[in-house]
């Protein structure tokens, strides 16, 4: 059985990527987290996209702890702020982490936006960097558009204001394996399995 770290202390995120191998039928794999190894210093991110913050990430995990390492950054981009938050999700509001504020945040900045134009698309960049060098970066996107008030609890970060295209929920309020069918963290790590199912054989 290889060990492999997904570089992240969140709980859900871990439970994804356990779901989506074992529905792909990706035996000999451990998904292991942060809380499972050594603590080590993490960098703070301060690449100018997904691509660059999921790299580094990974790149510091394999240099601390010897296991290949998937990193992900992922984020909300909204199409009448020009994309952003983007790689600022996560501390749109200024301080790191604070999902109800940030989403607060966005949706105030939207209040005068009409329905039409509340375009938005959740964007996963995920990168599997391997103790050799080796590195597979891939990008995962869905799209969907933004309600003016929070429904749902299943989900975290803006889960409570996406609604997917093709769909009437926000994705909050989406079962998890559903969201995992079509999410953009679901699509990138599916965009992984060739790398990872090389790696569950070696």
């Amino acid at each position: 059985m290889s060990r492999v770290l997904l570089a992240t202390r969140n709980a859900k995120k871990l439970g994804e990527l356990r779901r989506i191998l074992a529905a792909e039928g990706v035996q000999g794999l451990e998904v292991v987290g942060l809380a499972d190894v050594p603590e080590f210093p993490e960098a703070p991110e301060t690449g100018a996209t997904f691509e660059e913050n999921a790299v580094a990430k990974a790149r510091d995990a394999v240099a601390a702890t010897g296991l290949p390492a998937i990193a992900d950054d992922s984020g909300l981009t909204v199409d009448a702020l020009n994309g952003m938050p983007g790689v600022l999700s996560a501390r749109w509001a200024g301080r790191h982490g604070d999902d109800q504020a940030n989403l607060d945040l966005v949706l105030a900045q939207l209040t005068d936006t009409p329905d039409e134009r509340r375009g938005a698309a959740f964007v996963c960049a995920a990168a599997l960097v391997l103790p050799g060098g080796e590195e597979t970066v891939v990008r995962g996107e869905w799209r969907g558009r933004l309600t003016r008030k929070s429904r749902g609890a299943n989900g975290f970060g803006y889960d409570p204001i996406f609604v997917p295209e093709g769909e009437t929920r926000t994705s909050a309020e989406m079962e998890p394996a559903e969201k995992d069918a079509s999410s953009h963290r679901g699509r990138a790590l599916r965009a992984l399995l060739p790398a990872l199912r090389e790696l569950a054989g070696r």
